[in-house]
């Protein structure tokens, strides 16, 4: 029994002494990584910090410590521009979020099928994604403007009474921008899509034409389950484009007309630089950030806490 006792001692006493190494593993790349944790802990959380104390303030120009409360809040909740801004980010973004997944699947799942002249096609599907928000902007204002754009090409062609004029009807100008962020942001998810179609093992398909599996069968019930973390990538991606929804607005229409196509992240800036009210401008950042907490916390509860579990 005191043998017994004294391998488990020395075992333990044999451990401890590992422990210290682990450390000191991958030293090198430990230290490398200490000044982009530095830069995030000063920049990004230190400016959130900054942010969230100031709202709490009636900064106007400049900052300062003049605390009014919950004042900045409700006047935020009480601007019916910002109650706008909000529902048209909830419309752009369901409508974004489902087109852009669902555009690019599709244009992935067609390439996947080796069809001739490939890398043509993902070139020009992939090009818009490398201009600015702000040239795809100016370029779908010139499509979409009656006089110059589609509506005058289709009437020249003899449907004198087709109309077509999105940007210029607060009921549906949200839909012209949503064309915009389509056109530019479906080219990216499409390649993402692709990259993952192409890691799937050949096999797949074969047993499941020896099954008498359909094609879209296979697609719902095998292909998109197993690709369930390049999903995950490409609605991270989508999210934080539709968050951060503002140079596209800018371009397009400037927040009209009058102000249908606000979105926050254009209210922010105009309360801050525009009306010089940082007090504003940070009590709505602040409610922006809370907003993408609220959806990013569980999802990464589920995703990560379960397995953790599991």
């Amino acid at each position: 029994m005191a043998i017994a006792d004294t391998g488990s001692t020395d075992r333990q006493l044999a451990a401890g002494a590992r422990r210290p190494n682990r450390l000191f593993k991958n030293l090198n790349s430990k230290i490398a990584a200490i000044p982009m944790i530095f830069v995030a802990m000063v920049v990004f959380l230190g400016g959130t910090c900054w942010t969230i104390f100031y709202s709490f303030t009636k900064s106007g120009l400049l900052p300062n410590t003049n605390f009014v409360g919950l004042d900045q809040y409700e006047r935020l909740w009480s601007s019916r521009k910002w109650m706008v801004s909000i529902e048209n980010l909830g419309i752009y973004g369901f409508f974004s979020l489902i087109g852009t997944l669902v555009i690019g699947f599709t244009l992935a799942a067609l390439l996947d099928r080796k069809i001739r002249g490939e890398g043509a096609f993902r070139t020009i599907f992939l090009y818009p994604f490398a201009l600015s928000f702000i040239v795809t902007g100016l370029v779908w204002q010139w499509i979409l403007n009656p006089e110059l754009g589609l509506q005058n090409v289709v009437r020249e062609w003899g449907w004198t009474s087709f109309t077509f004029d999105p940007l210029n009807n607060p009921d549906i100008v949200m839909f012209g921008l949503l064309i915009a962020g389509l056109w530019q942001g479906t080219g990216l998810i499409m390649c993402i899509m692709l990259a993952g179609l192409r890691g799937i093992d050949e096999d797949i398909w074969k047993a499941a034409r020896v099954d008498g599996i359909g094609t879209v069968k296979t697609y719902v019930r095998i292909i998109i389950p197993m690709m369930r973390p390049v999903f995950v990538t490409s609605l991270v991606l989508i999210g934080s484009g539709i968050v951060k929804l503002y140079d596209l607005v800018v371009a397009q229409t400037s927040g009209g007309p009058g102000i249908s196509s606000e979105v926050p992240a254009k209210y922010v800036m105009t309360a801050m630089f525009g009306g010089q009210n940082l007090g504003q401008g940070f009590a709505a950042s602040t409610m922006m950030l809370l907003m993408v907490g609220i959806i990013l916390i569980p999802w990464a509860y589920l995703e990560f806490g379960g397995k953790k579990r599991g």
